[in-house]
């Protein structure tokens, strides 16, 4: 059955324009309102996947519609339309967690066809995690991955390393199959990182590090509204701290990083280290190792690394160290 995508405008031609954007889109059913009233009555009766209003609307605005969808449909992701001069109330809103993105009008088809299409898998993520269904997790999983071009094939693999890791520990098979799940999703905030950034060349600016850097509180709070375990949770939010304090979000240190999230953050870093990149291609295994080794006690727990490395020359079977 298809997700329905609701957008919401007092100008009916802003509308029309919209249904024409999309009409070749046919893997979301599109719905119409013309006042954030009128939205209301659908969403009490339909089961909304995303909702993109505009701001700007007589009665009711656009942040004071989506903010109410909070009770109404938390599920619901929502999506604010904004013209330049509206622009600070829309970055107020996103910083507020009130809204997933927003689109500046007029409306670039691309923009919101892309924008739309990563309300939804924001959407369906959060309806696979609450199944708990192992298939539907590692597709999305890959599917977050083809925002970001250089990355095919991380998670799976990330995944692998983690799970080497813990089995040498002896956590219960329980606890690893949460590893594994926070493994796959570990960079599913992506979803809200504009594909320009993800994939554009070169090393990231500043700024564009700032918006990257947000990715894992963006991830923690789909996984938080889907009920994840606290395993999983704990390694989207926190697979980017570092053991000597210096890392984001929250500059947690050594033991006060879960463990599970000091397991995959070794096996974050091998992976990215292997991988080609834009800007430079992958080390070998040797280069490697020798990089892990030295960021010991700094940025990676340092008995991990030990067990990781002593993992890595017992088994011929961790790729590009065979």
């Amino acid at each position: 059955m298809k997700e329905t995508v609701l957008f919401v405008d007092d100008d009916n031609f802003t509308l029309e324009v919209i249904k024409g954007q999309l009409s070749e889109c046919d893997d979301f059913r599109i719905l119409t309102a013309l006042s954030a009233a009128e939205a209301l009555q659908i969403i009490r009766k339909e089961e909304i996947a995303v909702v993109v209003s505009d701001n700007i609307m007589p009665a009711m605005s656009g942040l004071e519609f989506l903010a109410g969808l909070k009770n109404i449909s938390p599920d619901t992701v929502k999506i604010l339309m904004s013209a330049y001069a509206d622009l600070a109330s829309a970055l107020a809103a996103i910083n507020c967690s009130e809204v997933y993105r927003y689109l500046l009008k007029p409306l670039k088809e691309n923009d919101l066809i892309t924008t739309v299409r990563d309300g939804l898998n924001r959407y369906r993520l959060i309806q696979a995690l609450r199944r708990d269904e192992e298939d539907v997790l590692c597709s999305l999983a890959q599917t977050i991955e083809l925002k970001d071009h250089s990355t095919k094939g991380h998670c799976d693999r990330v995944a692998v390393y983690a799970l080497c890791i813990a089995d040498r520990l002896g956590l219960p098979r329980e606890v690893q199959r949460e590893i594994k799940y926070g493994s796959w999703l570990h960079d599913c905030g992506k979803i809200g990182v504009s594909e320009n950034i993800l994939n554009g060349p070169g090393r990231l600016s500043d700024e564009q590090f700032e918006t990257v850097k947000q990715h894992s509180l963006w991830g923690a709070e789909v996984a938080a509204k889907a009920n994840l375990s606290r395993t999983a949770r704990n390694i989207i939010h926190y697979h980017h701290e570092r053991y000597d304090g210096a890392g984001y979000p929250n500059g947690l240190k050594a033991e006060e990083i879960p463990l599970e999230a000091r397991i995959v953050s070794v096996a974050d870093v091998f992976d990215a280290l292997t991988s080609e990149r834009s800007y430079r291609q992958g080390y070998s295994c040797d280069e490697t190792l020798k990089i892990i080794s030295e960021m010991s006690g700094e940025a990676l727990d340092p008995k991990l690394v030990e067990i990781f490395l002593d993992i890595v020359r017992e088994r011929d079977d961790i790729p590009l160290c065979a």
